[in-house]
């Protein structure tokens, strides 16, 4: 199931159309008070989450989901009509995992969806055992830990599975397009803004330790370095 907020009438009513064409059942609700009574009985796989709501913004809904302890872990995608880099890196840090600028094309979304959805799912029954060490950078993959300097640090599900990546493989330099394919599961022109985004807040996430991860000019990013 996929739940869709969006106070827009004809928005709303073509995406929920387009889930069921696609044989991905779909419910939506144009205020944040349906929704929110629709939770209490039933969970969805994926929240699609437009910023711009009456009642109450998409980005409060997002911290209350992030914060419920049933509800932290739902995949969200922010549908919103604001593109600039403010209002990117303050849905990506508040939790969500993706986002789609209007206006947007339907199949991207779905390619988008299921991406998300497919990766979800291999979460779940992968699990990374290994921990790494770096200078003052520690991660432990299966128990979602990240600190610097012993201080704990907070990471979105995006930057954090970023992280990993180029830990798993120091010394790779990943393109961006290979960090959409790995990270998000897609691939589109024009999207290596989404990777330069998340980099750019990881790097300021982790203070001291953000400077392992590298630029190459031209080509992307890669962590150096030898595993204590």
């Amino acid at each position: 199931m996929i739940y869709i907020v969006e106070d827009d009438d004809s928005i709303r009513e073509l995406i929920t159309y387009t889930l069921n064409s696609q044989n991905m059942e779909a419910r939506s609700f144009p205020r944040p008070s349906e929704f929110y009574e629709a939770l209490k009985q039933e969970l969805p796989s994926l929240v699609l989450l437009d910023i711009m709501l009456p009642e109450e913004d998409g980005l409060s809904i997002l911290k209350k989901l992030k914060a419920g302890k049933e509800t932290k872990g739902l995949p969200v995608i922010m549908l919103t009509a604001k593109g600039s880099e403010f209002d990117t890196v303050m849905g990506l840090d508040s939790g969500a995992d993706d986002y789609v600028s209007k206006p947007f094309r339907m199949m991207e979304l779905l390619s988008r969806i299921r991406a998300l959805l497919r990766r979800t799912g291999e979460q779940a029954q992968n699990i990374n055992t290994e921990e790494y060490t770096l200078d003052n950078l520690y991660v432990c993959p299966s128990r979602h830990i990240v600190t610097v300097n012993g201080e704990n640090v907070s990471l979105t599900l995006k930057e954090f599975e970023l992280l990993c990546l180029l830990l798993e493989h120091r010394e790779m330099v990943f393109s961006r397009a290979q960090l959409l394919d790995k990270v998000w599961g897609y691939s589109f022109d024009g999207e290596s803004r989404t990777v330069d985004v998340h980099i750019k807040t990881l790097r300021q996430k982790l203070g001291e330790a953000g400077g392992l991860i590298e630029t190459v000019r031209g080509v992307g990013y890669k962590i150096g370095g030898e595993k204590k």
